[in-house]
Parts: structure tokens; sequence; C-alpha cells
């Protein structure tokens, strides 16, 4: 039996588990399963003959590197600060690697030495970063095997929740990791590149600047600009493309509410409220407006927001219940991003019957033979249930297939690498299709820009 270490039993990790455990028998796999919680690596192998589950502190060296020693392959679906000593362990013990993460710096200075060891470490093979390279590096590659020349490239994703299950009037609940989400855009201007012009956008003003986009049978959605999205202009050869720009789908209307709280201050993780912990709902908001001798915190809102009594921005607010002067913070020493993630907690959070829904949405825009074109490319993903959801789904399964095709030597360049390869995107493509995970392409009138309007 070849023995897969799987470092993380968390969400991300159902399907992944699910996938090679069903695959173990006929690839005579066993599969390690360490988690601090043995209770949860014991929920995600379910008693399966072909499992083990572990409990290890990955803090604790010598566990650790007694896990890897023993293993054929390694996967960490850990957070990424944790990757690199299990890199580093992995290189000692000649085992390969792979990982949904983004390449740290610290992980990609082992690549020469994982070349020497002729190891794999493949990071970036999850859903996003993950399926959108392979996605667009299948697309990308044929226009150019055809002689096409990249003009524009537009790339867009969203974590949602699935129609079935679309209740509130955001239209959104949290699929993945809140804090993400209220921290999302900060950090810096949001920066692409639209007909040759560098364009920036300073997060007071990235939730009024957004694109919309349709997908047949689920309606209409808007994107917001990522915050770099050319960190993989030369990654996928696109140096000279005229229009490069990476987005976060949502449903229209999201970012237009979403920008009252940047407005008021309440996303910011920069500094701590004094006593947050004896602080009410009402006294938070309350907090970051004006003081007024008569009008009440409702009133003042409206007034610093602009917005009426009517306006279905007003109902938003309301449906969180943030005027509730008894619902009470309970968060000592808290930033003001750490109580509205507390306060959105308990609005937008999964039913147990929910199911949530990945979206993505590339546009491909090129030259052939002298005449503009254009492509389209969308993927929608429905989750199964409150265990295997779509986002498991998408980070989880490309990340099994790969630890299998790299196991059976279909995967053969070493380093430290992301899925930009057709050895590597074609056949985890090619399979992902069996899961659900389906891009429908289409061939569209070209979209390109004025340059004066930019």
């Amino acid at each position: 039996m070849r023995n897969i270490l799987i470092f993380g039993a968390g969400r991300s990790a159902s399907s992944l588990i699910r996938y090679l455990l069903s695959k173990s028998n006929e690839e005579k796999l066993h599969l390690t399963v360490a988690d601090l919680s043995l209770d949860l690596a014991k929920a995600k192998t379910q008693n399966h003959p072909n499992a083990t589950p572990l409990a290890l502190d990955i803090f604790n060296a010598d566990e650790r590197r007694k896990a890897i020693a023993n293993a054929s392959t390694v996967i960490s679906m850990l957070p990424a600060h944790l990757h690199i000593e299990i890199a580093k362990d992995c290189l000692e013990f000649k085992k390969n690697l792979v990982t949904a993460s983004y390449i740290s710096d610290a992980m990609q200075a082992l690549n020469e030495e994982a070349i020497k060891n002729n190891l794999i470490f493949m990071n970036e093979i999850g859903l996003d970063p993950g399926i959108d390279h392979m996605s667009a590096m299948k697309v990308i590659d044929e226009i150019r095997s055809k002689g096409g020349k990249m003009l524009l490239f537009e790339s867009f994703c969203g974590g949602l929740v699935a129609p079935e299950s679309d209740n509130n009037l955001w239209n959104y609940k949290f699929t993945w990791a809140p804090r993400n989400v209220v921290l999302a855009g900060q950090g810096g201007a949001a920066k692409f590149i639209q007909e040759g012009t560098y364009k920036y956008i300073p997060y007071s003003a990235l939730f009024r600047r957004t694109e919309f986009l349709e997908v047949e049978g689920y309606g209409k959605f808007e994107a917001y600009s990522n915050r770099d999205s050319l960190k993989y202009r030369s990654v996928y050869g696109l140096d000279n493309i005229l229009t490069l720009y990476r987005g976060t789908i949502r449903r229209v209307g999201f970012s237009r509410a979403w920008n009252m709280f940047v407005q008021l201050g309440m996303t910011d993780d920069s500094y701590i409220l004094e006593g947050s912990e004896n602080m009410s709902y009402r006294q938070f908001i309350n907090s970051f407006l004006p003081y007024h001798p008569t009008d009440s915190v409702e009133i003042k809102t409206r007034l610093i927001l602009k917005i009426d009594q009517d306006d279905i921005m007003w109902d938003k607010l309301l449906e969180l219940d943030l005027f509730n002067p008894h619902k009470m913070v309970n968060l000592p020493n808290a930033t003001p991003a750490q109580i509205l993630e507390k306060i959105l907690s308990e609005s937008w959070a999964l039913e147990p019957d929910d199911k949530d829904m990945i979206v993505m949405y590339h546009k491909f825009g090129y030259e052939l033979n002298g005449e503009k074109k254009q492509i389209d490319s969308k993927m929608v993903c429905i989750g199964d249930d409150q265990t295997y959801t779509a986002m498991a789904k998408t980070v989880g399964l490309p990340v099994a297939i790969a630890t299998l095709l790299i196991l059976n030597g279909k995967i053969t360049t070493p380093g430290v690498q992301l899925p930009i390869k057709k050895e590597v995107y074609e056949p985890i493509l090619k399979e992902l299709e069996e899961y659900g995970v389906i891009f429908n392409e289409q061939k569209v009138p070209y979209f390109g820009y004025n340059p004066d309007l930019f």
C-alpha cells in the first residue's frame, strides 16, 4: 500500500479525503489523516479500512518528521504559513508535496533543491488559486497553438450561496473564511491594466467600481477588482497583453451595500475599540457616527450614508439587527473588523440544509488572422451538503487528482510550481468534469475597450 499523508482535516479536506478513499483499493492507497483534533480526523475517515486518523501537533517536529518519513507522498491542507516546515521535511525525506496555497517566497526558495532531488512541490492547485490557473491556461494555450495573439484576459471567481438557499436581502452567506470577506480589498489599491494603461482603484472606491456578468441559468452577477490583477501576467506569458483584470464575484447589489461598511469604517482591522466587550451592536455602529443631541442612531446612519428609509440599502442594514441595543459584542479588545465579522456571522451562517455555489468566469480576447475574437468560459458548481460543499469539492478534488497523478508518474516535472503546464491541467480538468466541475466555452463578439474612456 502507498501511504498518502494528509495534514489537516478541516472543511476543505472532505472531498479530497472521500476521493482518495474511493480510489484506495484499485490504486493501493492508505491514507493517514493527521489533525490536531483526532475527532475531526476520525469524522473525515469514517472508519474506512484504508485510512488511519492521527492526532498530530504540527509544531511537534519529531511527530511531524516521523509521519512524513513513513509517507509515500504528502498533502498539506493547513494554513499557508504552516507549509514551509513540512516542505523542508519533505526535502530531507525525499517526498513529493501538494498544497492548495499560494507559493510563498519561502516555498519558492526551495525550488532549486526540489529540482536537484527530483521532487515535485505542487502548489496553488485548489480553486482560486488552482482551477482558475488550469482553465485559463487551457484556453490561452489553445489560442496560441492556432497562432492567436492575446489581447484581453479577465478572470472572476466567487464563493456564493446556491439559489435554493438564497434567502436574505444581501444574497450572500459565508461559505468560507468570514475574516477574508471582511478584509477583502484592503492593503493597497487594486491594480490592473486596461487597453495598455495601468489603472488603480483605492479601497475607498473599490466596491463602487464593479463589472456585471451574466451566467445562463443563474442570472446576473457583479465583480469587484482583486488587489493585484497583474500577479500572474508573466506566469501566464501575458506580458504584452492590453487588458488584464481579475475580480471577485458577488450577486448584484452586494458591493453597493458592502460599501456602507467601508465608508463607516467598520471593516478597519488596524485599531482596537475601547470597551468592546461591553458594547452593544447599537453602540458599535454609533461609535462611527457624529454626536447629535436629538437625532437617533438610525437617523444619523441614514444621513451619513445618504440613504432614505425606503432604500433597499436601509432594509439590508435592518436585516442584520445592527441597531439592537440588547445584542452584545462580547469580544474583548476587538477591532471594528472583528466585531463586524461576528455580527455578519450570525446573519450569514449557512443553515444545515443550505448549499453553496462556486461561480467562475473567464473572458479571453485575441486576434487571429487579423480578426478580433473572444471566448467566454463559465463554470458553476453547486455543493451537495454542509460537508461536501462546492468549495470543498473545487478546492479538494484538484489536490487529490494531482496527488494521484504525481504518485503514478503522470506528472513528472520537478520543482516548486503551480498548475500551468499541460501535463498537469489537461488530465485534471478532464477528470473534474466527472464531478460536475465543467467549463462551458462560448465564442462571443469581441468586447474591446475605447482607450479614450480609460
